[in-house]
């Protein structure tokens, strides 16, 4: 059989991986996904989990549960040679071996860009992975409690100012939706005012949300406005060095939060280790068909998808005739991705890549959205509800739908849970600070001039010299027997 090895299971590897599962004959390939996860994050909701809206654990997709028939691997492939047709793949633990496949998938994703700005990558923390959402709900929480036992002043103040850096869909959603967490908490820390809670988005363009109208964007910076939240347009970060936000306007302010979402770049652990085509920007070259090499020249058995691939938009509606790094494009990439490997395989001819956008759709906090597809636009709790409706049904398998749907019913009923886990940084903090230790050995003072030495163990006698000390005692004379027994108890 030959073998098809994908590498990254998020959007493009996972759903390439389980249609291959749908579409293969029993015998016909061996698939094997490789990724540093255990699951696929479904990143539309990450402000949702930053927020408190939905479990941390509803919003990824397990690789070993939903994928039946795939070797599932757990650990990092650090360079492609398909030249040889091999793959290295480091384990976290033990050493880099090399594996040969048939047929190899590049969907390595996207990680978070940044810019030398001081202060960014030793303050700032981005919105790329389930676990930077954990982090940023919890120290939103952590913060309130903090700053509820602080008097007025400089440090209560830092505790709750929150800064979001990106002024995309990204960043404009998890920016709302931490808006409307911290105002939903103020009911349950009496001690802090709407007015002591401020929210700051930083955007270097003149606008936000490019994939929306111009209009809508003004009425989100609007309705933002009015629910307390402040955003600063053609406006650059150029320090945040111990928290310290400076700002090119010449503002300044300090916080204890900034959120990065001012872009993304192809996962640098593939595309610098490769002898795969890249293009100038640093993205997998890819055929509108999927297939990697140019539009004149396909390279054999190699394919691509996903935020780490420079894929043609047929539809003319990419940014540079490309299709945009998102999950709509991500998704249906890897769905055609498993029917074109399979046509190939069979000795039919692929299919190219052809999806019309089918508009923007976004959560501003409970209750408020934005949905916009054309000229068409709707704003408030109907876009709210179609962007939930959306991203519910998004959701790979039954068994996630059910879990993030019945998560949304019991906070209504219930309310969100706002309960800081941020000790799980370091479990191990209270055990170790009880936990009784060995005492270490007492000194024994040495005569003046000499070091000092460690106690030595007493000698344990053995049964030989037992034997003879019973002897000699035994030899002894009463009298003699009753003066050693005195001198013994006098020591």
């Amino acid at each position: 059989m030959p073998k098809i090895l994908i590498v990254g299971g998020g959007y493009a590897g996972f759903y390439t991986a389980w249609k291959l599962e749908k579409w293969l004959r029993s015998g016909e390939a061996e698939v094997t996904i490789v990724d540093p996860l255990p699951y696929m994050t479904y990143q539309p909701f990450l402000p949702e989990v930053a927020a408190g809206s939905i479990e941390p654990r509803h919003a990824v997709v397990s690789h070993r549960r939903h994928l039946k028939k795939t070797n599932v691997v757990s650990a990092k492939v650090t360079y492609v040679n398909h030249a040889e047709k091999t793959a290295t793949i480091t384990p976290p633990i033990g050493e880099p071996y090399e594996f040969a496949y048939d047929i190899v998938v590049v969907t390595a994703g996207a990680v978070s860009r940044t810019f030398p700005i001081p202060g960014v990558a030793d303050q700032a923390i981005g919105l790329k992975t389930i676990e930077e959402a954990v982090a940023i709900r919890d120290r939103v929480l952590t913060n309130f409690d903090r700053a509820a036992a602080l008097p007025a002043g400089p440090e209560r103040e830092r505790l709750l100012t929150f800064v979001v850096v990106g002024g995309g869909f990204a960043g404009i959603e998890v920016f709302a939706e931490l808006r409307s967490f911290a105002t939903s908490l103020l009911t349950l820390y009496p001690e802090i005012s709407f007015q002591e809670t401020n929210f700051h988005l930083i955007e270097a363009m003149g606008r936000i949300m490019p994939e929306v109208s111009l209009k809508t964007s003004l009425w989100v910076i609007d309705n933002l406005a009015g629910r307390g939240a402040q955003i600063h347009l053609d406006t650059q970060l150029t320090s945040a060095v111990d928290g310290k936000i400076e700002l090119s306007t010449g503002e300044t302010f300090e916080t204890d939060l900034i959120v990065w979402t001012a872009g993304v770049m192809a996962n640098p652990t593939i595309v610098r280790h490769t002898d795969l085509p890249i293009e100038e920007r640093g993205r997998l070259q890819v055929r509108a068909d999927l297939r990697v090499g140019t539009e004149d020249d396909a390279i054999a058995d190699a394919w691509g998808a996903g935020d780490v691939s420079c894929v043609p938009d047929l539809s003319g509606g990419g940014v540079g005739g490309n299709c945009v790094p998102n999950a709509q494009h991500a998704v249906r990439q890897g769905k055609l991705l498993a029917k074109n490997i399979v046509a190939v395989l069979r000795g039919e001819t692929p299919v190219q890549y052809f999806h019309k956008n089918l508009g923007a759709v976004a959560g501003l906090g409970v209750g408020v959205g934005v949905f916009q597809s054309g000229n068409l636009a709707i704003t408030g709790l109907p876009a709210w509800f179609a962007h939930r409706g959306y991203h519910g049904l998004a959701m790979p398998s039954w068994e996630r739908k059910l879990r993030v749907v019945w998560g949304w019913v019991n906070n209504v009923v219930l309310g969100r849970d706002v309960v800081s886990l941020s000790a799980t940084e370091n479990p191990r903090a209270v055990f170790e600070e009880f936990a009784s230790r060995p005492k270490p050995p007492a000194p024994v003072e040495a005569p003046a001039g000499k070091a000092p030495t460690a106690p030595r163990a007493p000698r344990k006698p053995t049964v030989k010299a037992a034997a003879a000390d019973a002897a000699a005692g035994a030899n002894q004379t009463p009298v003699a027997r009753k003066a050693a027994a005195e001198a013994s108890a006098s020591k």
